[in-house]
């Protein structure tokens, strides 16, 4: 759906390599010079997203606060366009707050470009957006690609043409070359078929081929990925009988598109009818897809091959494994075809039965070690997650299995830092069930957890009464919990009471994941309530069970839960301490920074008990860093020891020292306002070409570091480490790590030399 990152760049995922289109690159560079917005516009196929992802990737160096690129081809709702940028900036949802608002207070002081890629089928809410942001964020940029303008004031449109096609003159190989669309055919069919090269005898066919695909990059793929079956005269002539046909039975379809549509309906030829079948099962994902959700024959395996040889999937690894992507125009094609065979409801209902079980089963799993595989699995997948509930929703009958879908998973919800949209799932399916469905009680009752997670605690009150309002002995213990949260929040009576009776409805039922929060409700506010022992004893069981389970996030709750006892109610700090600390750990092993951003603040409070204010102040910056990243505050289950100790040490050094410690913190790499009470030196050694948070990265390359533990040492996300790394690889035309850290070491020894006069 999207990639951003942090300090650097982020380039469109290349899954083939780049041809051409060097004087197209330096057009759209030259424009994003002085335009605020510019739109690449042209028909599918023409190659605007590859154009779009190598102009964002060149152009890192005047966007000191990173490219952000947000693809749209996967989403087909209008009112989670906002969302889905918000979640490519990494902002958790923030309570009471639009996430409109969210997005434009983090991107209002930052220099940014946004690259808003497929815009087409939402071009009124793209302009919206684009227009929002424009007038409220003097630092951004947006690069757009879509088959028609945004119709924007200001907005500079670019149409990508096809690439070059050489003139029936051009009869050698040398002449051939010197054009893109010759290039194109020559790479695309050596990578099918390696022993392929252009030659005296074959020159004649591939020109032709590229002449009457007028250069359309999709087309020219297409037909050279028939190079395996075909001879480079067979493509020839079957491009042209297939346009000679589509032009004589659709004269209204414009050139472009005819030329594209008669290829892809030459590729559809050439399959197999197995082959043609799963082409057709797989066009209803909205996004890359796991093998095992084709379902079909027992040889689908051996169709997909084939496609990939095809050239209509694409084949993509990623940290949820091998999945496969099929570009927008065959996608088209073959719901099309499922339409036409009236196959399409059916096919929709095959991908929203695989999703619901898939959610079934990450729930079934969720709690123990397999909880980071099943993030990124369902991560992976979550375009077409959300195709499924929206299909559900809007096809009678169906809104049921999607209020199952929507609250099955509630911890995948908060992972990804999407409240919100889960809210909303639930909300609009539980509008669309049937009164006396089955667990309309239980959906109101995580619908008003959701609230009360954003702080909406009218809200949360309502939906509790509406599921109260019917008797459901399945929704008991979801009920206790949700009274127990809201109670808590709420500093009123009878928290421990509720809390306490989830937790033995979820234990006599077995459901160990489920009871573990209100595990933790429970013990803070016996520890409030001045049983500290017993806050103890319990919180002490949870983390006993999450360890049986193996589960680190929820020890990770367990211990924090250890750590607000003792600091906050008269225990001991010592220990209270190294329980937050220990909480951290797990924490900034993952992606959870919103958990990373409680625990600090909580380790301010340990400096603040111990009248600490230099070291409580710059904690105070580390966390409020760590909140404005997740686009979040500490206003749920914190918010009044936060604001006694943030006053305190306000009160200790005045409002000026304060800012100014906290601003420090706020700056400085996490792990050294962790380490250290000294302020951060900021010694990181820019070295040119790289940014300095590329320099920093190779540095810690350098020094024999995974990518995994410098996302930990640098407090982002191990895909932001990853991306990073490739850019340096680019940067430096360098092939591994260890040439990286020559290279490094190399640079170092020469700013040496010159500081020492040699």
């Amino acid at each position: 759906m999207c990639a951003v990152d942090d300090h650097g760049a982020v380039e469109l995922g290349q899954l083939t390599s780049y041809v051409g289109r060097t004087g197209d690159e330096n057009d759209v560079r030259g424009l994003l010079e002085t335009a605020r917005l510019v739109t690449l516009t042209g028909p599918g196929g023409v190659g605007k997203t590859r154009l779009a992802g190598r102009v964002a990737s060149s152009m890192t160096h005047a966007f000191p606060d990173g490219v952000v690129v947000v693809s749209l081809a996967e989403l087909s709702e209008a009112s989670l366009l906002t969302r889905t940028l918000a979640d490519c900036l990494g902002l958790h949802d923030t309570a009471g707050r639009p996430v409109r608002d969210a997005v434009v207070a983090h991107l209002r002081d930052r220099h940014v470009l946004l690259l808003l890629d497929n815009c087409e089928h939402l071009v009124d809410s793209c302009a919206g957006l684009v227009l929002s942001l424009l007038r409220r964020c003097p630092g951004v940029r947006v690069l757009a690609t879509s088959r028609s303008s945004l119709g924007v004031a200001g907005e500079h449109v670019l149409p990508v043409a096809p690439l070059a096609v050489p003139p029936e003159t051009a009869g050698t190989p040398e002449l051939a070359m010197a054009y893109d669309s010759v290039r194109l055919f020559a790479d695309r069919a050596a990578a099918v078929l390696p022993s392929f090269r252009l030659t005296g005898d074959n020159v004649g066919p591939v020109t032709e081929v590229c002449r009457q695909l007028d250069g359309l990059p999709l087309a020219v793929e297409l037909a050279a990925a028939r190079i395996r079956a075909l001879s480079p005269r067979q493509i020839a002539d079957r491009v042209s009988a297939s346009l000679t046909l589509l032009i004589t039975g659709a004269r209204s379809l414009p050139e472009r598109h005819r030329t594209l549509r008669a290829t892809v309906e030459g590729s559809y030829a050439l399959c197999t009818d197995l082959e043609r079948e799963v082409w057709e099962r797989c066009s209803v994902f909205a996004g890359p897809f796991e093998l095992p959700a084709v379902d079909g024959p027992a040889d689908v395996l051996d169709a997909v091959d084939g496609l990939v040889d095809k050239s209509v999937l694409l084949r993509v690894e990623g940290a949820a494994g091998v999945r496969y992507k099929m570009l927008n125009a065959l996608r088209e094609f073959g719901q099309e075809r499922l339409a036409e065979t009236g196959a399409a409801d059916v096919a929709a209902r095959r991908h929203r039965d695989y999703h619901a079980r898939l959610l079934e089963q990450a729930g079934a799993e969720w709690l123990g070690p397999r909880r980071d595989d099943w993030f990124a699995r369902l991560s992976a997948g979550h375009a077409d997650i959300r195709a499924a509930l929206s299909w559900s929703l809007r096809t009678g009958g169906e809104a049921v299995i999607a209020l199952r879908m929507a609250t099955s998973v509630l911890e995948y919800w908060l992972a990804r830092g999407a409240v919100w949209e889960v809210r909303e799932w639930t909300d609009r399916a539980l509008a669309a069930t049937p009164a006396e469905a089955a667990g309309r009680s239980r959906g109101q009752a995580v619908a008003a957890l959701c609230s009360a997670l954003h702080a909406d605690l009218p809200g949360a009150r309502q939906r509790l009464a509406r599921a109260e309002a019917v008797r459901d002995e399945d929704a008991a213990p979801y009920l206790c919990h949700a009274r127990a949260f809201v109670a808590m929040l709420a500093v009123e009576p009878h928290a421990i009471e509720h809390a306490a009776e989830a937790v033995r409805l979820f234990e006599a039922r077995g459901q160990v994941r489920q009871q573990l929060h209100p595990m933790f409700i429970q013990g803070v506010s016996m520890a409030y309530r001045g049983d500290l022992a017993g806050a103890r004893r319990l919180l002490e069981g949870m983390r006993r069970l999450c360890e049986a389970a193996q589960d680190d996030s929820y020890r990770s709750m367990a211990l924090f839960g250890l750590g607000v006892v003792e600091v906050c109610y008269g225990g001991d700090l010592g220990t209270g301490e190294r329980a937050i600390r220990d909480a951290l750990d797990i924490d900034l092993r993952g992606p959870d920074l919103l958990s990373a951003a409680y625990r600090v603040d909580g380790l301010a409070w340990v400096s603040a008990r111990r009248e600490d204010w230099r070291r409580a102040a710059r904690l105070f910056g580390a966390a409020a860093a760590l909140w404005d990243q997740c686009g979040s505050e500490p206003g749920v289950a914190v918010a009044l020891p936060h604001r006694e100790a943030v006053k305190a040490a306000r009160g200790a050094l005045g409002d000026a020292r304060f800012e100014e410690l906290s601003g420090e913190g706020h700056r400085a790499n996490l792990h050294d306002v962790l380490a250290t009470e000294r302020p951060p030196t900021g010694g990181v050694v820019v070295l040119p070409p790289l940014t300095r948070r590329e320099s920093e990265i190779a540095g810690l390359v350098a020094n024999g570091l995974t990518n995994r533990e410098i996302a930990v040492h640098l407090v982002i996300s191990r895909r932001t480490a990853e991306t990073h790394l490739e850019h340096i690889f680019t940067k430096l035309r360098l092939g591994n790590r260890t040439q990286v850290a020559i290279w490094v070491n190399e640079q170092l020894r020469h700013d040496d030399d010159l500081r020492s006069g040699q």
